[in-house]
């Protein structure tokens, strides 16, 4: 009963230091978590007012040639897919995974991973990534987003690959965080089609000319879709981690009451048996 009642004893202090870390894990998560969220939904108006600029320029121009709204010349895809750096997040990462491999199916495609978890799944998985310099998601700057972009415009114009996917989780709310996939390129659906009736006419001009405008502002709009997406999913993963703390925290609480409850249950067991002892050997006197 004894050693009984020290192992109980010795699994509280465990389950007690354990929680004292995924508190302060919930409480790190908590605090970094505004600033995320607001740095989110800072974003979003700048990545739409873009994607209405590339419209109109497509819009408004007849003979509009741009590599980025033609046909996809390769049907290779490249998927630039966020995780976190590191785990202790609920299902965030896992999902964000199966995502992209129900996206990937049957597909020849090559991968940009951001996060440390992305690059390792990857490198586990043995598909071919096109650099594995972004593996720290916290250190990603928007600087770095440029670079990713006009690398991706590069292979795109020199038909390294026909598609390039965006693969992120959206921060929907604090508990709901959704994994997504968009298509960054090519830009088919903002092309003019053959089908419209009546000719858009172009009340702006464009020096040197729309489509030279159009193919500058492509990788800007690629690098705003990529730092969205960072600040989307480092939103994201800071909720499902808070999410995943507090539930570790409240399941450790009741671990301990009913640990607590066992070792006093036993405690009083072995007093009884004590007293039952005491008062036998009394009685045989």
């Amino acid at each position: 009963m004894a050693a009984n009642m020290k192992a109980v004893k010795l699994r509280i202090r465990s389950v007690q230091s354990t929680m004292q870390i995924t508190k302060a894990m919930e409480l790190v998560a908590s605090s970094k978590l505004r600033k995320a969220k607001e740095r989110a939904e800072i974003c979003r108006p700048y990545f739409r007012e873009l994607h209405e600029t590339l419209q109109d320029i497509a819009d408004g121009n007849t003979d509009f040639t741009s590599v980025y709204v033609k046909k996809a010349a390769s049907e290779k895809y490249c998927y630039v897919v966020m995780a976190g750096d590191r785990g202790l997040a609920g299902g965030y990462n896992s999902n964000m995974f199966k995502t992209v491999e129900a996206a990937m199916e049957d597909r020849d495609c090559v991968v940009l991973p951001i996060g440390k978890k992305a690059v390792e799944h990857f490198r586990r998985k043995g598909i071919p990534c096109i650099t594995e310099k972004y593996a720290e998601i916290e250190d990603v700057s928007v600087a770095n987003c440029f670079e990713m972009a006009n690398m991706l415009c590069k292979e795109f114009k020199e038909k390294g690959f026909g598609h390039i996917e965006l693969c992120y989780t959206r921060f929907v709310s604090m508990l709901s965080q959704q994994p997504d996939v968009i298509s960054m390129l090519p830009l088919s659906e903002l092309a003019r089609t053959e089908e419209k009736k009546e000719p858009v006419r172009n009340l702006i001009l464009y020096e040197p000319s729309a489509e030279e405008v159009f193919d500058a502002i492509v990788p800007e709009y690629l690098a705003g879709l990529i730092y969205g997406g960072v600040c989307e999913a480092q939103a994201s993963e800071l909720a499902a981690r808070r999410m995943a703390m507090e539930a570790a925290t409240g399941n450790a609480e009741e671990m301990i009451e009913n640990l607590n409850l066992f070792y006093n249950r036993a405690r009083q067991a072995s007093i009884t048996q004590e007293i039952t002892e005491i008062v036998g050997g009394a009685e045989g006197i």
